[in-house]
């Protein structure tokens, strides 16, 4: 069950298309997953439409260009299959994607082992920077961290906690520098989640603080 959703503002600017670009990613993905969510957006995305179309039917000029648009000839396109990847793959388990984080999947690279029971693969998100799809096996834990920038985290598949809350596959996590928690998965199935951070964790427990000159390597 998802219990954690981007909070209204979030929505709402995600409708209006003013979020930036890797919040609005994440947000989309979990929209794809929440049907409560995916009907605030559609109502909001409506609402923004119709706002901006009645700020210009009164526009004189407007009738003339449509006028000239659908006076110019339909070009024809070519015919064009790009085979959909809605998977991605670790250890023989497939574990299924939403919609808004297909088309990374060919841009997804290969599986490392981390600290304990992680798994790591980066994500090449372009202009946006890159991102992790990151597994817990059972009994996998990321260090106790803080964070020096912004954290947005969806839960893929399965369930984990991190001292803050337990989060379950669809809940949409978003978290900075007010925050400390030591995510782990005890479910049988393990969790795997995607998550943008845009700057390096802070690791704030034990031996793990060691790693802070290393962090931005890892989970970057």
């Amino acid at each position: 069950m998802i219990n954690f959703h981007p909070t209204s503002t979030q929505l709402q600017r995600f409708a209006e298309g003013n979020l930036p670009p890797s919040e609005a990613l994440v947000v989309s993905a979990h929209c794809d997953m929440c049907t409560q969510c995916m009907a605030v957006v559609k109502a909001a995305s409506e609402k923004v439409a119709a706002e901006a179309l009645s700020k210009v039917s009164n526009d004189p000029s407007l009738d003339a260009i449509l006028a000239n648009i659908v006076q110019q000839p339909v070009a024809e396109r070519p015919s064009i299959s790009v085979p959909s990847i809605d998977t991605i793959e670790l250890d023989g388990r497939e574990f299924k994607v939403p919609r808004a984080l297909r088309r990374y999947v060919r841009k997804t690279g290969n599986w490392s082992s981390l600290v304990g029971k992680l798994w790591q693969a980066p994500v090449d998100l372009g202009d946006m920077g890159m991102a992790n799809f990151i597994y817990m096996e059972k009994g996998g834990r990321v260090p106790e961290h803080t964070h020096k920038g912004s954290e947005y985290t969806l839960v893929i598949n399965g369930e984990f906690s991190d001292g803050i809350a337990d989060y379950d596959s669809g809940d949409f996590i978003s978290l900075d520098g007010e925050h400390t928690h030591a995510p782990m998965s005890d479910a049988d199935e393990g969790c795997l989640v995607f998550s943008i951070v845009d700057k390096p964790l802070h690791f704030t427990s034990g031996l793990a603080r060691l790693l802070n000159p290393f962090s931005h390597l890892f989970f970057k």
